[in-house]
């Protein structure tokens, strides 16, 4: 399957002619990203902020039944204080072709040792870094050690001509780990990942 981020917490997730869409932004709500104007089958987000919640910027392909993606949720927070101030989050789980990819959108919250069981082990996580919204590079460091994920992929952070200016940037969170790979804005994985690793992958629609 492939994987192509799209930049900020959007990723494309491809299978078997089948395109999932999760966490789509708002044309001009996040700086430095292009409109993203793209296709899909499916679109998920997990939660209804602008930069999450852009349903409308995806065109929908004619609906179709035999899709690839087995998709469930964990409800959590945006925030640590029980969502008192930026509302729910729902972490993202999608299992496709024996692989698990989990989403933790704008997490802000620790989760409960019962819900880090059910993505324990997953062969790709996409996590948020850049703190102030969400939680930072520690958190999520800490998150990788509990979660033990075969791949680890930043989201949610700022670079240079893009994203918010209160969060923090992806180097914040590489520079707690010894191995980094950098790539493009696809991958393509071909059954499960023999190694363990974080991978930067740049954001297609960056306006730089």
């Amino acid at each position: 399957m492939k994987i192509t981020y799209l930049g900020h917490s959007c990723f494309k997730f491809e299978k078997d002619g089948f395109a999932m869409i999760i966490d789509p932004y708002k044309a001009g709500s996040v700086p430095g990203y292009a409109p993203l104007k793209e296709n899909a089958n499916q679109v998920l987000s997990s939660h209804k902020h602008g930069d999450h919640f852009g349903l409308n910027e995806v065109k929908l392909a004619v609906t179709r039944a035999d899709t690839p993606f087995m998709v469930s949720f964990i409800e959590t927070f945006h925030d640590d204080k029980n969502g008192t101030l930026r509302g729910f989050n729902n972490v993202i789980i999608v299992d496709v072709d024996g692989l698990r990819l989990v989403h933790m959108g704008d997490i802000g919250c620790e989760l409960s040792d019962e819900d880090i069981e059910k993505i324990k082990d997953c062969d790709v996580l996409l996590i948020p870094v850049g703190g102030f919204y969400t939680i930072d590079a520690a958190q999520a460091k800490a998150y990788v050690d509990k979660l033990n994920p075969k791949i680890t992929i930043p989201m949610h952070y700022r670079g240079e001509g893009f994203g918010y200016d209160e969060i923090g940037t992806v180097d914040e969170f590489t520079k707690l780990f010894e191995q980094v790979q950098e790539e493009g804005s696809e991958l393509e994985l071909e059954g499960r990942p023999e190694s363990t690793k974080v991978i930067v992958m740049r954001g297609k629609k960056v306006n730089v």
